[in-house]
């Protein structure tokens, strides 16, 4: 379990499988993550989901995002690409009364700062929607540069990325300025 200002990053658990059945459903949600909402029973859903956390893969690596007092309100996960100097992130909050309050910001800094301790990634890219704004801002704020933009599936994309090398020297001037990382 990884802890910060404002949240866990856990294992994902059988115990989320309603809260992301709702959320994967949800046509905002859908359309901010550039997907068709599921069209799946619950039941149906479950036995996938279940089967999944039964045999998980190794190359994603899947999070809940719970508040301090332990309510789930979002997943994370980070990938292997094909370029196994990189790996690619990406983020949900689904609850939307923890929206525009930094919890998206504090997780994915999270998650940022666990994968460059922890692994041998030099890069991490993420693709948001060009018209997410409330995205872009959260992953600027975590030290993420515009990198290219992508066409897919009738969507527009900003690619964005972060080096480990840019994201150390944020580090020691955090140290520096007496800032928290």
């Amino acid at each position: 379990m990884l802890i910060s200002r404002k949240i866990r990053l856990r294992p994902k658990s059988l115990t989320d499988a309603h809260d992301d059945y709702a959320w994967q459903t949800d046509p905002e949600l859908a359309r901010l993550d550039a997907v068709l909402p599921l069209n799946m029973t619950f039941p149906q859903y479950l036995a996938e989901y279940a089967r999944e956390l039964r045999y998980p893969s190794l190359t994603k690596h899947l999070f809940a995002i719970e508040t301090l007092e332990g309510k789930h309100i979002g997943n994370c996960v980070y990938f292997d690409t094909n370029d196994k100097d990189d790996a690619e992130l990406g983020i949900m909050i689904g609850e939307r009364e923890y929206w525009n309050k930094g919890y998206g910001t504090d997780a994915v800094g999270t998650l940022v700062g666990y994968i460059f301790r922890e692994t041998k990634f030099h890069r991490i890219r993420l693709k948001t929607l060009e018209t997410n704004s409330r995205a872009q801002k959260c992953f600027k704020k975590c030290g993420f540069i515009p990198s290219g933009h992508l066409f897919r599936n009738g969507y527009n994309f900003i690619l964005m990325e972060l080096t480990r090398k840019k994201w150390q020297a944020q580090q020691k001037e955090s140290k520096v300025s007496g800032k928290d990382s």
